[in-house]
Parts: structure tokens; C-alpha cells; sequence
């Protein structure tokens, strides 16, 4: 029979019993977000159930799907786990791992800003942030990033909301320029109010702006400023400064193969195949696993 056609049977299973698939494509398992789901387990158990093979003589099950849930659950030091015990035939073995893995549309993230809020939910019931971030394995600097986009100011909100900018990903750094300069951001969002239908503003076009705020911030921290200052003045009276005008970088932004956009969506579990939108959340993903 196959897999589909077989009956599965729910059992709660000594994790000592459950024995990795020897010919399993998963490789590897990054071990900080091994960590992580332990740390998710130890608070709330095995959410999603492991599918086993039926037992062998000796009582043993092979696993079909779930080996980070397994893995994670030792770590967790849990005894007892979830299962669903579905025979499985060798010829439909690997599709099964292979298509649970990518998760068939079954296991879509929440989108960016469902997520923020949730999270900032489950933050608001704690007294300190620190406290919050361990319930999720994290820094507090990945709780600050994991929830900004809950936090956007009114205005930013509402062009998100109209469409006015091309993602979540784009607000959350509108947000970060307004910190850093207030009228430059305000600039911007009285542009991208004012764009005819259909017209977004890009995240592009933040960075850039952010790209010129830091290196204008960074130039003035610096002990060259104050030299190239009263060198510019010279040139005004009429003197040559010993500094050399150096024309701006053009930062000319390369396009990225739509297929790899594409493939890396999927793997995201992103509806989108937006450039930016990929972008965005890979960086936020990176810098996630970065701060564990």
C-alpha cells in the first residue's frame, strides 16, 4: 500500500526508541538552531508530531520525518514524544523526506508583520525583555530586530498599509532612518505618500539615504572631519585645500538571477518572488542566526 493509503496511529514514544533514517538527505543541522527549537521544546514539548515506521522486532521505530524534533527533544532531556506511526515504502521514502522538508505549502511562515506582532504580544506579557528573549533561545538584540516591524510609527504604518512601500522590510528601515534623521525620513514619506497609484517606494531607495546618513555620521566621529572642514573653508577664501574632491560612489545595484530569488523564496516559504522582499528576509534571517 502506499503512503497515502496506509492508516496512520498516534503514540506517545520513548525518544530512545526512535532511530534516525541511515540514508536520510538532511546532512546537516545547524546546532544554534538546534538549540533553539530545545529551547522551544523544553517550554511548550514537541508541537508537531515525528512520523515513525511501525516497529521492528526489537520494539524499534525508524523515523520517516522529524529528525531535528528528535534531536532537539534529547537535548530538551524529554522522554516522551509525539509520533505518528505510518508505514512507509522505500520507493515513496525519499519524496515524503524531501517534500515535508519544503514544506508543500503546509508550513508557511507567518508573514513579516503577523509575526512582529505576535511576538511583541508574547514580549508584552513579560516584565523584562531579557526574560522574553529567553522563552525564544535568542539575544535581546534579535528581540529588538524580531519586533520592529510591530512597532512602526503611525504614518509608516498607514503607507504599508496603502502600499506605498514596497514591504515590510522597507518601513522597518524608514523607521531606523527617522532615529538617525528625522526630516530625511520625513522627506521620504511625504514622497512616497505622494507617488500616483501603483508607485512604491523602495527599499533601495531608504538604504541609499541610509548609506549617506552613516557615512556623514562616521565622517564627523572621525578626527579627519574637523581638518577637511577648515580645509573646505580655505578653498571658500580662495586658498587650495590639501584635500582631494573625491567624486560619490555611485552605488549601482546589481540584479539578482530570478531563478535564485525564487529558489531562496521557497526555501523561505515566501508567497512573494520580490526581489526586495527576498532580500529582506534572508538579511533578517542571517542576522537571527548571527545573534543566537
Amino acid at each position: 500500500m502506499s503512503f497515502k493509503d496506509t492508516i496512520p496511529v498516534f503514540q506517545m514514544i520513548d525518544v530512545g526508541l526512535l532511530d534516525p533514517h541511515s540514508d536520510h538527505p538532511r546532512r546537516h543541522v545547524d546546532e544554534a538552531a538546534l538549540e533553539m527549537l530545545a529551547t522551544s521544546i523544553r517550554r511548550h514539548g514537541v508541537i508537531h508530531p515525528l512520523v515513525v515506521q511501525p516497529a521492528d522486532a526489537a520494539g524499534r521505530h525508524v523515523l520517516v520525518v522529524g529528525e531535528r524534533r528528535r534531536r532537539a527533544a534529547i537535548l530538551a532531556g524529554e522522554k516522551l514524544v509525539p509520533v505518528v506511526i505510518h508505514a512507509c515504502q522505500a520507493d515513496e521514502l525519499l519524496a515524503i523526506q524531501v517534500f515535508e522538508n519544503m514544506g508543500s505549502g503546509l508550513r508557511v511562515p507567518l508573514e513579516s508583520r503577523d509575526s512582529s506582532r505576535a511576538i511583541q504580544r508574547i514580549v508584552d506579557g513579560f516584565g523584562q525583555e531579557s526574560d522574553a528573549a529567553e522563552v525564544f533561545g535568542r539575544k535581546k538584540a534579535w528581540l529588538v530586530q524580531a519586533t520592529a516591524a510591530a512597532n512602526l510609527s503611525p504614518k509608516v504604518n498607514a503607507l504599508l498599509e496603502e502600499g506605498r512601500i514596497s514591504g515590510t522590510g522597507a518601513a522597518v528601515r524608514l523607521e531606523k532612518l527617522a532615529q538617525k534623521n528625522e526630516a530625511k525620513a520625513e522627506s521620504l514619506i511625504a514622497k512616497a505618500a505622494q507617488l500616483p497609484a501603483g508607485e512604491k517606494l523602495s527599499r533601495q531607495v531608504i538604504d541609499d539615504v541610509l548609506l549617506e546618513e552613516g557615512g556623514r555620521s562616521r565622517k564627523k566621529a572621525s578626527p579627519k572631519y574637523a581638518r577637511e572642514e577648515a580645509e573646505r573653508g580655505d578653498e571658500v577664501n580662495g586658498e587650495v585645500g590639501l584635500s582631494e574632491k573625491v567624486a560619490p560612489i555611485n552605488p549601482a545595484r546589481r540584479r539578482i538571477n530570478a531563478g535564485k530569488v525564487k529558489m531562496v523564496a521557497e526555501i523561505l516559504g515566501l508567497t512573494t518572488e520580490d526581489e526586495e522582499d527576498v532580500l529582506a528576509r534572508l538579511v533578517d534571517e542571517f542576522l537571527a542566526m548571527k545573534t543566537l
